[in-house]
């Protein structure tokens, strides 16, 4: 999942907006104590409101729910079949009661929570979950999903995003309460898969009304639309009295949509949000204020601050259409060139950690994930380029390349520490930043050279980092990476049920992979969040992920 803020494609939507995206404060319309950017509607009493802040969103809606803004809300909004215990590290039942996996493991079998119900009072049935998953690969939604790719591995998914099918034949529904889903080959890791919130139901109403849907989802999860979302402005969410699960503490929750985390921070300070970003420089005295959290992941009073380490990556993505990138001396140099420690140590007060690879240490800790030149040696980097790029009288080697980010999340400072990086190694090197919806229009379209993203686990695997960024025709493959036996082993390595050999098969795609330079990584997230002190109680998961369902706020 991309992540948008810096504070948060991509676990960062990604996080989760994965990588770091970021931006939405607001107040209820019944709080007359409170101002702020933008002014909010609820219609429960403030006091028991959970204030969150995020930025703009690209989706709430589940269909594209591709970044760490939209997932957050969409969370709350709708429950998939199956969630992730992060305390017991395994797959728990959520909309389903149970479910099993036949003897080749290429067939799972999910029996649905009976008389569950969306917002709207439609039954929450096995086919709403097919007509949910559809949506996702459908070619006629008026903006095509980013985010089909959770749903390869299910047969006949292939045709249907082609437009030759009128279905997907791997989703059946035998009865009202069963949803089977049949893979094209086995996949160890689909449990997993199937706890992103984008895998959830949908009413008839998304297929008939996909407009109002869009701005108002109707979903069956613990907390339910009030009103619509205001772009820019707020989201407000109402707690759902039907819910088929544990109500909810929180009457509400106000999604405050602010224009940067400096603004974010400040409402935060003048007690109009509950759970902001810290900014840059500010984390010690934050932490000094507010307490550290125990476990750097649960807020409690006077132990606010959090800095959990987070299943995600910052890293920019390589475009490996543009002339000058194509030459993996270049980008090798390039990798090399970044002085990653100093950009956690100056701009992060040495709460995140350099990246070495791919794959966080959350996610795998082992040497084998360590790439050769996703390091910091200027010297090397020098060499190379005087092989291929001798530099000039005036140290000038003829490159120019440009830094491409989204602005607004805390991205300039970083790509301003890179740039004098590249400088310093004889490149010349301007920035490019634009608004986040437009920036991921342009990494689609393939109008970047080198370019800032984060990526959040969808699900806690190796394979969501390798899948996602790097098999040739996945939607996140913004560099357009093209490696036929990367492709090949990632296949057959989906396919290896014995946890350690499937790592170790990981393990091998990932060196491969960092040979090539598709992407440059340049640091492992940490969480960087303070609570309230009106908060009693908040957990906020590796993958950046507030569980506000279950949040509870000092009367």
């Amino acid at each position: 999942m991309a992540n948008q803020s810096m504070t948060r494609r991509t676990f960062a939507k990604g996080s989760l907006a994965a990588s770091a995206l970021a931006a939405l404060a607001a107040c209820g319309k019944n709080n007359t104590a409170a101002s702020g950017s933008g002014s909010g509607a609820t219609t429960v009493a403030a006091g028991n409101v959970f204030n969150f802040y995020i930025n703009d969103p690209v989706a709430i809606d589940p269909y594209n729910t591709q970044e760490s803004e939209g997932t957050q809300v969409e969370y709350e909004l709708f429950d998939s079949l199956v969630n992730y215990d992060f305390e017991k590290g395994e797959v728990v039942p959520a909309a389903c009661e149970s479910f099993e996996v036949n003897e080749t493991g290429d067939e799972f079998t999910f029996h649905l929570v009976k008389g569950a119900k969306f917002h709207n009072g439609d039954p929450v049935d096995a086919e709403s979950f097919k007509r949910g998953w559809q949506r996702l690969l459908d070619p006629k939604m008026a903006t095509p999903s980013e985010i089909g790719y959770h749903l390869d591995p299910v047969e006949g998914a292939a045709e249907y995003a082609a437009g030759d099918a009128d279905e997907v034949t791997g989703l059946t529904c035998p009865d009202e309460n069963t949803f089977v889903v049949k893979l094209t080959a086995p996949m160890a890791d689909f449990a997993y898969v199937c706890c992103h919130p984008a895998l959830a139901p949908v009413p008839q109403a998304a297929i008939d009304d996909p407009d109002s849907f869009l701005l108002a989802p109707i979903g069956n999860g613990p907390f339910k639309m009030d009103g619509k979302w205001e772009s820019g402005q707020y989201i407000d969410l109402l707690k759902f009295d039907d819910y088929y699960g544990d109500a909810p503490k929180l009457d509400g929750i106000h999604f405050s949509i602010q224009k940067d985390p400096n603004t974010a921070f400040n409402e935060f300070k003048a007690g109009n949000i509950d759970f902001t970003s810290i900014p840059t420089g500010k984390f010690a005295d934050v932490e000094k204020e507010y307490g550290e959290s125990e476990d750097g992941y649960t807020v409690t009073p006077g132990k606010q601050t959090l800095k959990g380490a987070e299943s995600s990556v910052y890293y920019l993505a390589v475009n490996l259409e543009d002339e000058a990138m194509k030459d993996v001396n270049l980008r090798r140099a390039l990798s090399l060139a970044i002085n990653r420690q100093n950009i956690v140590d100056t701009l992060f007060e040495g709460t995140r950690q350099p990246a070495t690879g791919m794959f966080p240490p959350a996610i795998d800790d082992d040497e084998a994930d360590v790439w050769e030149y996703s390091k910091y040696d200027p010297d090397q980097a020098k060499e190379i380029l005087d092989q291929y790029y001798p530099a000039d009288a005036d140290g000038k080697r003829g490159i120019k390349v440009t830094l491409n980010y989204n602005s607004g999340g805390g991205h300039e400072d970083i790509m301003t520490s890179i740039q004098a990086d590249f400088e310093a190694v004889g490149i010349e090197v301007e920035q490019s930043g634009e608004e986040w919806a437009a920036y991921l229009t342009d990494l689609g379209d393939g109008n970047f050279q080198l370019g800032r993203l984060g990526w959040i686990a969808d699900y806690p695997t190796m394979d969501n980092f390798m899948y996602p960024n790097f098999f040739s025709t996945a939607d996140n493959n913004y560099s357009k990476y093209n490696n036929p036996e990367v492709d090949e082993k990632i296949l057959a390595a989906r396919q290896i049920t014995d946890d350690e050999e499937r790592k170790a098969a990981y393990r091998e795609i990932t060196h491969l992979i960092g040979e090539d330079m598709p992407v440059i990584p340049v640091m492992f997230y940490a969480h960087d969040h303070v609570g309230s002190n009106r908060v009693k109680e908040m957990y906020y998961d590796t993958q950046g992920k507030a569980h506000l369902y279950k949040a509870e706020l000092d009367a």
